[in-house]
């Protein structure tokens, strides 16, 4: 085969439907606000009738409010995603808000429909991500500075930092997803015997994990 046979032969594979990535639809419309009222079921928010759209509807106001960190994880997460802000909806973007006491964590987690972009609007976060081949890609990010984890891939951010730290995630979906590891694995009803084995902990240590993750 010649180089511009195979060249045409993997641009046309290239651009193929059957090897595109998956993501979120195309929009098909200028906007589709989403009617949180509907009851029906589609893969996505049915919009509402333009009519009755706002300009309201393109507004969230829901970051400007520092979140709750007094809780185990010394943390708190604002969401602005469709279900939130239904201006996004079809849109395949959104964001949130995270907020840290000193020592605060978000958990290690992912976000099976998006890649995460962080913007460090205060403080200090040590951020890291694992991929695919168990390899861990850990920094330091202060004030200013700007870190992507790769989308569905296991992520954490910690306040290590003196103070209180805040940031701003942007998303390339408009319904993410997370998954929290550590309460997928121990607080959704997996036998104990697959704990076990899978992490070569005792009984004991298994039982005494899942009490801290009962729904």
């Amino acid at each position: 085969m010649s180089l511009y046979s195979f060249f045409i032969l993997f641009l046309a594979l290239s651009l193929s439907p059957m090897m595109t990535m998956a993501s979120d639809a195309d929009p098909e419309q200028d906007f589709c606000v989403a009617d949180l009222a509907s009851t029906t079921l589609v893969n996505g928010l049915v919009c509402k009738s333009a009519a009755a759209v706002t300009a309201n509807d393109f507004v969230f106001h829901g970051l400007a409010t520092s979140g709750n960190t007094k809780n185990a994880a010394g943390s708190f997460v604002t969401p602005a995603s469709a279900a939130q802000f239904p201006g996004l909806n079809s849109l395949g973007i959104s964001m949130a808000r995270l907020d840290f006491a000193q020592g605060g964590l978000v958990p290690p987690h992912t976000h099976p429909r998006a890649t995460e972009i962080l913007f460090v609007v205060e403080g200090s976060l040590l951020v890291g991500f694992v991929s695919t081949n168990n390899q861990l890609f850990a920094t330091t990010v202060n004030t200013g500075d700007v870190f992507v984890f790769p989308r569905g891939l296991l992520h954490f951010e910690l306040n290590v930092g003196e103070g209180q730290a805040t940031a701003i995630a942007a998303l390339n979906s408009q319904n993410p997803g997370v998954q929290a590891q550590a309460a997928a694995l121990f607080g959704s009803g997996i036998s104990d015997v697959v704990l076990e084995k899978a992490f070569g902990l005792s009984e004991k240590a298994v039982d005494h994990i899942k009490s801290k993750f009962a729904p």
